[in-house]
């Protein structure tokens, strides 16, 4: 137990001692944010571009029969789901030897 937190300790301090970057200035630093001037001034806009890939787009205005979006599933209720499984686990198949013992 003694070398293992020696190992550790030792690991630990050399990991530490490798993220020093040798002798550090004690002068500030100060970071420079670059300038984009151009980036909020006046411009025009972009040509306009079409989405959909070509000119051939057309468009309909209306409504849809519900029969044209399939059949509509009605939800089980939970209770159902749980009354189901129940008894498909009480006909379900058992296993004919148990081993009282597993392993060695």
């Amino acid at each position: 137990m003694k070398t293992t937190l020696v190992v550790l300790f030792i690991t630990c301090s050399a990991l530490a001692w490798g993220q020093n970057p040798g002798t550090l200035s004690s002068q500030p630093v100060v970071g420079q944010i670059p300038d984009h001037p151009q980036h909020a001034s006046l411009h025009d806009m972009a040509p306009e571009q079409s989405l959909v890939g070509g000119s051939s787009y057309t468009y309909a205005q209306g409504e849809r029969p519900l029969w044209e979006f399939g059949p509509v599933s009605e939800p089980v209720p939970l209770g159902d789901v749980a009354r189901a499984y129940r008894k498909q686990k009480l006909t379900a198949k058992k296993a004919e030897i148990v081993f009282e013992k597993q392993g060695s």
